[in-house]
């Protein structure tokens, strides 16, 4: 048995032998949160025992690297994997449903087709939505202002790389009499 008399030598003792030890020496932690300079939720990182035992481990941005915690960190990402690829499945069935579209947004013109006013992507966003596609303004990609009665193409970013387009009809507002 080791007797240690020194206080603060007991302690180093106890941390060695509580975290797993890396290839270099350091203490093996697994990330619960994303901390830019080490790596992100779910990374095995190797960190000085210092680092962890005053900061990491309290703080609860780590806890120890046990098989466990490894095996239950495969079993999230493989989770969220799943949820990843039905959600781009959805977004990919949008897109063709918004690239099959065109829509039609009434707005007052002259006579030589210019618009007193333009159309923005809250006026496209409210057609969309009288339509049951439901999307947000900053979805909309406009290559500029919209100021003339004609057809446009207009880009829509629905998230994650997935892109759609669709044909936007200005047309004049129909008069009542």
């Amino acid at each position: 048995m080791i007797v240690v008399r020194n206080k603060h030598a007991r302690n180093r003792f106890r941390a060695s032998k509580r975290f797993p030890l890396g290839e270099s020496g350091g203490v093996q932690l697994l990330l619960t949160q994303t901390i830019d300079p080490l790596g992100k939720q779910g990374d095995i990182v190797e960190v000085k025992p210092g680092y962890a035992n005053n900061y990491l481990v309290p703080q609860g941005l780590a806890v120890i690297a046990t098989d466990h915690h490894k095996r239950m960190v495969l079993k999230h990402r493989a989770k969220l994997a799943e949820i990843q690829k039905k959600r781009l499945a959805g977004l990919n069935a949008l897109a063709d449903e918004i690239r099959g579209k065109s829509i039609s947004i009434e707005a007052k013109a002259s006579a030589e087709g210019h618009l007193f006013g333009s159309v923005g992507p809250a006026d496209i966003v409210k057609a969309l939505r009288a339509e049951g596609i439901v999307l947000t303004q900053d979805q909309v990609r406009l290559s500029g202002p919209i100021k003339e009665l004609a057809l446009y193409t207009v880009k829509i970013y629905l998230g994650h790389g997935v892109e759609s387009e669709l044909k936007v009809w200005v047309v004049p507002t129909v008069s009542e009499k």
